[in-house]
């Protein structure tokens, strides 16, 4: 499939060369069914310092996830034993982006994918019919229609199971007997209906602590699974570049010829982290909002405000508008927010901008679109 005019490319098609020459290069040890070893997954999802040198060219692996080294390598880790991984953690902590990497590395795909929702059902998860070939033919494989898990445990891949506590709790169940055999009962097919997973095969779920009790998980469930919490980022000099490397990319894709403004990144990312935390890096004390200060809405704000620049201004960052994309991503939940918002810039800016200028006293300028 060509992917070049596709809005988000799956992540083997977005880092297919460093994909194909890690694998044409890698002569470690790796579990069976998996496209790279676990050193070169690791390397892959968090880069390498020295270039390859792969068909005449060199290829350099970028990192890809700025958290926790020490995570991506239990991951690695758990996905290679036979149980699954939960990542848990507040929303916008790139527990997707973790999980897509992952299967992208192992499977070579980041596809094979069930989303969670209320009004997921169990047929979503395992299989349906084609009811025109069965009630032609029958019962039979040709008749059935694969789904994720199913999909997972046929051909030897990860399937990821996107938001799993928004799904109700009898649905979640459904994959325990699947977790704890690795082998799925088609009743319909008699004999032939027991399927037994190919090495290869796991589950990586993603669930956010904001959902919890929506759906709680049970405990038999829980058993069947590694848990690891994705941290929100604690540093305000990380949580920047991850934004200029997420803008980049969206940009790249989307043909916007564009270079992104590091001091607004800079800027964006201080508010984030300290809304989030509740405090300033001058001692302020700040009431924090109730919603959800994560960095990809950070990203979020910030590529609107780039969007913006590029097809109405003059390519360049506008104080004003990321202060108003600030306000619809901040108060979006509750509108007692936009005061904890106003009461931030009446002070923590406001200091900024004497003690600094420039562009915090631009930003600071700006509060009058938080009226």
């Amino acid at each position: 499939m060509d992917y070049k005019t596709e809005l988000k490319p799956p992540v083997e098609a977005r880092y297919r060369e460093e994909l194909e020459a890690l694998q044409a290069l890698d002569t470690d040890r790796k579990p069976l069914n998996w496209k790279l070893s676990p050193k070169a997954v690791r390397t892959f999802i968090l880069g390498s310092r020295e270039p390859l040198f792969w068909n005449g060219r060199e290829i350099r692996i970028r990192k890809k996830y700025l958290g926790n080294d020490a995570l991506v390598e239990r991951c690695i880790i758990t996905l290679a034993g036979s149980r699954g991984l939960m990542l848990v953690g507040e929303p916008g902590t790139a527990k997707t982006m973790l999980s897509e990497l992952l299967s992208a590395a192992i499977s070579g795909t980041s596809m094979n994918t069930i989303q969670g929702t209320a009004g997921t059902t169990e047929d979503m998860i395992k299989y349906s019919w084609n009811y025109a070939l069965l009630l032609a033919k029958g019962p039979s494989r040709e008749a059935l229609v694969p789904s994720p898990l199913y999909v997972g445990m046929e051909q030897g891949i990860l399937t990821r199971f996107e938001e799993i506590t928004r799904t109700p709790a009898e649905i979640q169940d459904s994959l325990i007997s699947v977790l704890s055999d690795k082998v799925l009962n088609v009743p319909e097919l008699g004999e032939e209906g027991l399927l037994f997973a190919k090495a290869g095969f796991n589950v990586i779920g993603t669930a956010n602590t904001r959902d919890k009790g929506v759906n709680e998980m049970s405990s038999a469930l829980k058993r069947r699974f590694n848990f690891e919490t994705v941290m929100p980022v604690r540093d305000v000099t990380l949580e920047k570049q991850i934004i200029l490397n997420e803008v980049e990319e969206l940009a790249r894709e989307n043909q916007i010829e564009m270079e992104p403004d590091e001091d607004v990144a800079e800027i964006l990312a201080s508010t984030y982290h300290e809304l989030r935390e509740g405090v300033s890096s001058m001692g302020h004390r700040i009431d924090r909002p109730s919603v959800v200060m994560s960095t990809a809405e950070a990203v979020s704000v910030y590529y609107q405000t780039m969007l913006t620049a590029y097809y109405y201004g003059d390519s360049r960052m506008d104080m004003g508008c990321l202060v108003q994309n600030l306000v619809g991503a901040v108060q979006k939940e509750n509108g007692d927010d936009l005061e904890k918002l106003r009461g931030y810039f009446e002070t923590v800016i406001r200091d900024k901008g004497g003690k600094e200028g420039g562009l915090w006293s631009s930003y600071y300028a700006a509060r009058k679109y938080l009226r």
